[in-house]
């Protein structure tokens, strides 16, 4: 087996060469993407109890209803443009995104960031990894 794989590669350098850099390119990406801008659970109660960090929740309000961190802001992605007036105070303080399993966090960051926000942060995992850490939801 290990002699066909050394006999591929020699047979296709482009096609494995292609591969390679494919794959750096993503490992690349992730690991970029994974660190820029996120704060884990632990992180973020530690902001918001040490720099009185700001938190939004830009899932939809059923779901803000459902569950969500105590003292969040609930203001679903569709309005954050419109509603950005309502965070105008809160433009050097840490605020932090939270949406449902952190991926969708990544633009609201991008639009508090070009709208003047000094510190914007997205929750790593969202409120599933919230929940999934045994930490403190509110419902209402």
């Amino acid at each position: 087996m290990i002699d066909q794989l050394f006999e591929f590669v020699a047979n296709h350098p482009l096609m494995v060469g292609a591969f390679v850099l494919v794959l750096l390119a993503w490992i690349a990406y992730e690991a970029r993407n994974s660190s820029a801008g996120g704060v884990t659970s632990s992180q973020a109660t530690q902001l918001i109890n040490r720099e009185d960090a700001v938190v939004i929740d830009i899932r939809e309000a059923g779901e803000f209803k459902a569950g969500h961190i105590a003292g969040a802001r609930n203001i679903p992605q569709s309005k954050l443009d419109s509603r950005l007036g309502e965070l105008e105070k809160s433009k050097e303080k840490p605020v932090i995104v939270v949406c449902k399993q952190g991926q969708a966090s990544g633009i609201a960051v991008a639009k508090l960031a070009k709208a003047g926000f000094t510190r914007p942060l997205k929750l790593k995992g969202g409120m599933f990894q919230w929940q999934s850490d045994g930490l403190p939801v509110v419902k209402k």
